[in-house]
């Protein structure tokens, strides 16, 4: 399955991946800007994600927990998930997320 990712400056590369990876992995597999720190214990929000709205209603809804780390999430949005959080389903087939721009990877600075 084929998803999106739209970087800060607009350019659109796509990864392909199977069901069941990890959105996370699946973005730093393709060098996205993505740190993933907590390793999906839901201890950060280095990997928020705003997701496609076409996309949004497709994934299950966010723990109260992905919920409180968005809250720390620069430049979150009404679509914004956490990467780590995503399992990859044959129904996001096509998933676009775009990445915002206050979430670059520190290592890449």
């Amino acid at each position: 399955m084929i998803v999106r990712f739209i970087g800060v400056d607009g350019t659109v590369e796509e990864a392909r991946g199977a069901a069941g990876d990890r959105l996370l992995d699946l973005a730093q597999a393709y060098g996205q800007p993505l740190e993933g720190t907590c390793d999906g214990q839901m201890a950060c929000s280095t990997c928020h994600v705003i997701v496609a709205a076409e996309f949004a209603d497709l994934l299950p809804p966010p723990s109260e927990e992905e919920e409180d780390m968005l809250d720390f999430a620069p430049g979150a949005t009404r679509t914004s998930r956490l990467a780590c959080q995503i399992t990859l389903t044959d129904a996001l087939d096509g998933l676009t997320v775009r990445m915002p721009g206050q979430q670059a990877d520190a290592r890449r600075r």
